[in-house]
């Protein structure tokens, strides 16, 4: 997720996991790319426990505080979870005795439940201790819960139980969770509020369909027009809405619209997709409301993206490596791309082309149809400048950057490219996977991870100072 700026010779040069030529990136770089596109699940080049492997790795080879800071970035900047848990829990072992040991257990907590998460993951490796960087960090953090989200987060059946946190750590309470605290301690603490307890409750207490159908609604229509439903939670059931509440709609595209709530979430942009793809096959009346509001809540998700002077071409992957979640993360900020910048937009895998989309199409149409109309075939970068037909002030690239035919790394068909239009490109090399591993040894190059908007706003940064992201890593205080 930075700069990659060096001079080129053989202790640069790798092999990637498709076997084509690379290049490496620094210790820290990786991590950061780690971090920031990874959701702890399985590759196409690489598997859960490789991923947690490489996670290990990578911390014994940075300073532990710049690991911790990465973390709370990727935690609290781009809304990555589970592998922020994973680092967290590695880190254990570094921050004992350090003065932003504390600081880091307690700024790396959003939710309750990224507590539990962490300390299950500890206590599996470590018996029945935590330490106590983590156990007073965390006794902080509770500081931040109300008896709303400390009960919905109660964490009943797991290993590792919001209570059993409470044991552990003793937080001191304050006037927002000292009755929640006690309940809680008391066994008397339940999530009545939250929309999985409502619905639960009036699927529960319904005697026919139709009076199951009715509580349902009338549990949707608290649950929206109190503003007690999560965003996240919102996307996921738009269907259930439409479908068991139909006259709700307009409440949902008004929430759904609503960009406070959007940059509060911390929703990254493909879920919206992933939503739409969900309304698609319902059969709801109201379906083109919905639809309208999701285009407009991806524009508003994506507000900061930059506009850069001069001329862009947008260039997207959509090789056999890149099905599922990296095309569609792909394809989103390819789109975004595309409408905001004077830009040509170009699809590659064993062979490029340019591709005619209306830069005023919306977003997910954009999106769509280069997930629809992807080749699947193999990764082969010198395609892109082979193909490419005019000069560029940059070039942005969205891959898993698993170049392997033609041998990989395109040096000589980038170098053609430059001298054949005298061109010396800006190139954002968006790693969509975290593998780690770059196809150019260029100074000009900009390596960079992450589904978030900030990611984006970034960008505007990185041209004028190419240290713009390890800046904002640095910037994260512990203290």
């Amino acid at each position: 997720m930075a700069r990659f700026n060096f001079s080129v010779g053989k202790k640069n040069k790798t092999v990637n996991r498709a076997g084509g030529n690379a290049f490496v990136q620094s210790p820290e770089m990786q991590l950061a790319s780690l971090l920031l596109t990874s959701f702890a699940q399985d590759q196409f080049y690489r598997d859960t426990k490789q991923t947690f492997s490489d996670l290990s790795a990578l911390l014994a080879k940075v300073n532990p505080e710049f690991a911790a800071k990465a973390a709370v970035y990727a935690r609290t900047e781009f809304g990555m979870r589970s592998i922020t848990h994973i680092l967290a829990a590695e880190l254990g072992m570094y921050a004992s005795g350090k003065a932003w040991g504390k600081a880091f257990y307690e700024k790396i907590v959003l939710r309750p439940d990224d507590m539990t998460e962490i300390a299950s993951l500890m206590l599996a490796e470590n018996g029945a201790k935590l330490p106590n960087a983590l156990r007073k960090g965390f006794a902080k953090a509770f500081d931040k819960f109300d008896g709303y989200q400390l009960a919905k987060y109660r964490a009943e059946g797991k290993a590792v139980k919001l209570v059993d946190l409470v044991n552990l750590v003793r937080p001191v309470p304050v006037a927002r969770n000292a009755e929640a605290l006690r309940q809680l301690t008391a066994g008397e603490l339940r999530n009545t509020d939250t929309w999985e307890a409502k619905l639960t409750k009036a699927g529960a207490t319904a005697e026919t369909d139709a009076e199951k159908a009715e509580l349902k609604a009338e549990a949707w229509a608290e649950l929206l027009r109190t503003r007690k439903i999560g965003y996240f939670a919102l996307l996921r059931n738009l269907r259930n809405i439409a479908e068991q509440a139909p006259e709700l709609v307009p409440t949902a595209c008004e929430l759904l619209t609503d960009e406070r709530l959007i940059r509060k979430s911390l929703v990254l942009p493909f879920r919206f997709s992933t939503a739409l793809e969900a309304l698609e096959t319902a059969n709801i009346a109201d379906k083109r409301s919905l639809v309208k509001a999701l285009n407009r809540a991806v524009d508003l998700s994506l507000a900061n993206v930059p506009v850069l002077p001069g001329r862009t071409l947008v260039v997207l992957d959509d090789s056999g490596s890149m099905m599922g979640r990296p095309i569609q993360v792909g394809s989103m900020f390819a789109a975004v791309l595309y409408r905001s910048n004077d830009a040509d937009l170009m699809r590659f895998s064993d062979s490029a082309s340019y591709l005619r989309q209306n830069p005023d199409n919306p977003v997910m149409t954009i999106a769509e149809a280069l997930v629809k109309n992807a080749y699947m075939a193999g990764t082969n970068f010198n395609a892109i400048f082979e193909k490419a037909k005019r000069a560029y002030d940059r070039i942005i690239i969205l891959s898993d950057m698993q170049g392997w035919v033609g041998g990989g790394a395109p040096t000589k068909a980038f170098a053609d490219y430059k001298a054949r239009y005298n061109a010396d490109p800006f190139v954002y090399s968006f790693d969509l996977q975290g593998y780690g591993s770059l196809q150019f040894p260029e100074s000009k190059v900009f390596a960079i991870a992450g589904f978030s908007e900030k990611v984006l706003e970034l960008m505007g940064q990185l041209e004028r100072d190419p240290q713009a992201l390890i800046r904002a890593i640095e910037a994260v205080e512990l203290a």
